[in-house]
């Protein structure tokens, strides 16, 4: 107990800590080709090697979190708890709580070493992954609901409620994109409630879209359209109440208020881009036949753009969203590095890195490289699911 790990043993301990991740791999990635003719673009994906690897990648650290939020299980140790005894130890280091105790319900080593509080290098990017997981996929997807919302009406209509529409969202996009979500996580910003506003107003957007999405698609439909439109205002209200105004009358729906100025900041800077993507979309594909042999039909406008135009535009919107959560991720590093978004004691890769940086001087590498890495691997996933992707979206 009292001898440290070499890096073949240290290995293998990390890889036994990853047994559930890869084990859920092998499980998705087998019933995934077995059925992958029946998987529409999902199958796709596995007829390129690129994806499969991007793909491998992106739910590699998918199930991480998953794992380590849901079960606890992957990280060794808290990732807040501090150990005196083990600031900036060399990984594979045992772990004492006290110089000369062991701490029995910890595992028995820091395995990447220890940070410049004495936490756990490897449980801290494990509950890394958590915070990235959490907010980077989910407030993707709430400003492609914005995005999707405001631009196919945008593309399709024209006239003054486009150009309306686009002088604001090229209004937000004249900032640059670090300075813009540097300046909306700022405490002075924070305390003057804009941000709870933001989300009051963005949050909004996919309760209008589902509700739109319902309506169009089982007009005719009444029973129908009125079970789910009624599903849809409950569950999505409920929510609503609890996310943004943290209102919810059951006290189960909440959000941090540190972590809800990150999401609402990362909604907000990446609708405008989506959509213009989602405008130039939707001017293009009007034209097209079918969508004129719809409009002969005397199908109504947002019939017409959410279920001819919309799923004609899949490609190059699931390109970008892989692309987006990306740059997301990316985001949340860089704020993480300046010590902005998340509060101060949250293992967060951009934290961990900014923290490691200042003792690369001291040839102390262990502290910095292990988030960097993590980092790269998921962005760089994310990228190489994009690629497959694009590759399949055009022989479809």
């Amino acid at each position: 107990m009292n001898d440290s790990l070499g890096w073949g043993a240290i290995t293998g301990h990390i890889l036994y800590q990853f047994i559930p991740v890869f084990a859920a791999l092998a499980i998705t990635f087998a019933l995934s080709i077995w059925y992958k003719r029946k998987l529409g673009l999902y199958g796709k994906l596995f007829d390129s090697n690129i994806g499969i690897i991007g793909l491998a990648l992106v739910l590699f650290w998918l199930y991480t979190a998953f794992f380590a939020g849901v079960f606890d299980m992957i990280a060794t140790h808290d990732a807040l708890d501090q150990s005196a005894s083990m600031k900036k130890k060399l990984p594979g280091t045992p772990y004492s709580k006290l110089i000369g105790t062991v701490d029995p319900n910890a595992g028995p080593y820091y395995l990447l070493g220890g940070d410049n509080l004495g936490r756990d290098v490897f449980s801290r990017m494990i509950a890394g992954s958590i915070k990235v997981i959490l907010i980077a996929p989910f407030a993707t997807v709430f400003a492609f609901m914005v995005g999707i919302t405001l631009g196919l009406p945008a593309g399709y209509y024209g006239g003054r409620f486009d150009t309306m529409l686009s002088f604001i969202s090229n209004l937000v996009l004249a900032f640059p994109v670090i300075l813009l979500f540097y300046l909306l996580v700022t405490p002075e910003i924070v305390l003057t409630g804009i941000p709870v506003y933001m989300a009051a107003v963005l949050f909004i957007f996919p309760i209008i879209f589902l509700v739109i999405l319902w309506n169009s698609r089982y007009r005719q439909q009444v029973r129908k359209r009125n079970i789910y439109v009624a599903i849809t205002l409950i569950i999505g209200l409920w929510l609503y109440l609890g996310i943004a105004w943290d209102a919810d009358p059951m006290g189960i729906v909440g959000f941090p208020p540190n972590l809800l100025v990150v999401f609402v900041s990362v909604v907000f800077v990446n609708s405008p881009t989506v959509f213009r993507i989602v405008r130039g979309l939707a001017l293009d594909i009007k034209t097209r036949d079918y969508v004129a042999a719809a409009q002969t039909r005397g199908e109504g406008p947002w019939y017409i753009m959410l279920w001819e135009i919309l799923p004609n535009a899949r490609g190059p919107l699931l390109v970008d969203f892989c692309l987006r959560i990306g740059y997301t991720t990316i985001l949340l590093g860089t704020l993480g590095f300046f010590g902005l978004g998340l509060e101060s004691e949250s293992a967060d890769w951009g934290k961990m890195i900014i923290d490691g940086r200042k003792l690369l001087s001291a040839n102390i590498l262990h502290i910095a490289i292990p988030p960097a890495l993590a980092l790269l691997s998921l962005v760089l996933g994310l990228n190489f699911l994009a690629d497959g992707l694009r590759e399949e979206s055009l022989r479809d």
